[in-house]
């Protein structure tokens, strides 16, 4: 799924937090809101490096994310509120890679079977499809229903932070393909010896 998909699902969680207790940081400033936005797009970090395997911790986010919410409710502050929403918000991205498609240039071809690597089990997790690759349009139907709340619920910068967002989305959906078609013509206009100094991952689908 893409980064802003991801970031939008994180702040639906302030959104919840911010409307289930009103009183809270959450709904009181953006912090909170910026906290489990930046949650959400955090594991993508690791873009060039290892990608959904290097900052993708589907259990170790969930299993820190507990006692993170229990001080957060213990002890509620824009401090803990803002690091219980950071967790969570990066738990559920390292979850919902999951459902997306497999890592691979050309997701839809459905030719890999790494969606999200789970340390814990030491293992690969199996994309399942139900968005078939980041920048599919379902991808963006994604971006676009996990935005509505925030939107209702929130005004000003916030709300200005999030059609921005979903102005991204919709011209990343335009350009997924096409980006692919440009890479693959450079790829194939480099030399042998240029391609071969280049990260596999970025190549491999190309030759």
């Amino acid at each position: 799924m893409m980064a802003t998909t991801h970031a939008l699902a994180g702040v639906v969680l302030a959104v919840v937090v911010a409307v289930v207790f009103p009183e809270s940081a959450a709904a009181a400033t953006p912090i909170p809101v910026l906290a489990a936005a930046l949650g959400g797009l955090f594991p993508d970090f690791d873009l060039y490096a290892g990608h959904r395997k290097t900052l993708h911790f589907p259990v170790y986010f969930s299993a820190l994310a507990v006692p993170a919410v229990a001080v957060a409710a213990v002890a509620p502050s824009t401090l803990t509120v803002s690091v219980a929403l950071f967790l969570a918000a990066a738990a559920l991205h390292s979850a919902m890679d999951a459902l997306g498609g497999g890592l691979e240039l050309k997701p839809w071809l459905g030719t890999s079977e790494r969606a999200v690597y789970s340390h814990y089990h030491s293992r690969w997790i199996p994309p399942r499809r139900w968005i078939r690759y980041d920048g599919a349009p379902e991808d963006l139907l994604a971006a676009g229903l996990f935005a509505l709340p925030t939107l209702y619920v929130f005004d000003g910068p916030i709300q200005l932070g999030v059609y921005a967002a979903l102005g991204v989305s919709a011209v990343y959906v335009l350009l997924r393909k096409p980006m692919v078609v440009v890479a693959q013509t450079a790829v194939d206009a480099m030399p042998e010896h240029v391609v071969d100094r280049m990260p596999e991952r970025f190549v491999e689908d190309f030759r």
